[in-house]
């Protein structure tokens, strides 16, 4: 139970991770290689506010609403200016690649190459014992806020107007502009979500191993793209679930194999689920192409 708990608590952040990555996915069917350095740079933001004094519980959102405006730029940047060409999805990895080179060089330039941590007395390690299983407060609240961001997002691509817009450029940009849909307005809000979930996640992730360094994200990044493939390109619940499993595999692996071990198991995992469902678990891509 306790190795069980410690990877749904992982597996939070994996999903919320993913999440962002695969909203993106799925509308411009591109990949962004940015969202790690998002990532790294919201949790570098909370970090720098909170040794300013800055309660934690304020820190938090301000440096997911930084992320946000950070997925503003990259879309801005590194891929609406190549928008409609032909080569636009293998020339807006290229670009965004560059993106998160620059921010990366950003960051160490502000807080150096090493690894950083929260001020003494930000985290509060205090749980309590249920059942001989040991929950920290802050894996208690870590994982209830990866999952209210995870549900706010499906309300809103499934309930409201914005989200409605979104699965219209998601299917058809052309149609959707016919229909009178603003196609970049709905582009830009959809990375603003995106790298404000990234940037969350970031923030979790720093958190919950207090441990910050420039190149964060790139280990992360693998993970995610590993995670959309896994729950299939394009699909929300996909991704979720896929970040949760990803999480008990590791926690799982460690406890019984060694860590060694822990990222070669995942992918054996995900080469063997592929095999078996060459869409992923969801298959929203292939329904699209349908």
């Amino acid at each position: 139970m306790q190795q069980t708990l410690n990877g749904l608590f992982l597996g939070s952040i994996y999903a919320l991770f993913a999440v962002g990555y695969t909203l993106v996915f799925g509308v411009l069917d591109i990949l962004n290689l940015g969202h790690q350095a998002v990532f790294m740079l919201s949790a570098f933001a909370a970090l720098a506010l909170c040794e300013r004094g800055l309660p934690l519980w304020a820190a938090i959102p301000i440096a997911t609403g930084f992320a946000g405006l950070l997925g503003l730029l990259l879309e801005r940047v590194a891929f609406r200016p190549l928008r409609g060409r032909a080569d636009s999805n293998i020339s807006g990895l290229i670009s965004s690649l560059a993106m998160a080179t620059v921010f990366e060089a950003i960051a160490a330039q502000l807080f150096g190459p090493d690894i950083s941590r929260f001020p003494f007395g930000v985290i509060d390690d205090r749980g309590v014992e249920l059942a001989g299983v040991h929950l920290s407060l802050l894996q208690a609240g870590i994982a209830v806020v990866a999952v209210l961001l995870m549900a706010s997002l499906t309300l809103l691509l499934s309930k409201t107007a914005l989200g409605r817009r979104i699965r219209a450029v998601a299917e058809s940009p052309q149609a959707a502009r016919v229909l009178g849909v603003d196609v970049d307005r709905v582009i830009a809000v959809c990375f603003f979500l995106s790298s404000a979930l990234g940037g969350a996640a970031g923030v979790l992730f720093g958190l919950a191993f207090n441990s910050i360094s420039p190149d964060v994200g790139r280990s992360v990044e693998l993970k995610g793209l590993a995670v959309i493939i896994l729950g299939g390109m394009g699909s929300v619940p996909g991704a979720v679930l896929a970040g949760f499993l990803l999480g008990l595999v590791e926690v799982f692996t460690v406890a019984l194999v060694g860590s060694s071990w822990r990222d070669a198991i995942f992918f054996v995992v995900l080469f063997a689920v592929l095999l078996l469902r060459p869409r992923g678990l969801f298959g929203r891509a292939a329904a699209r192409e349908a």
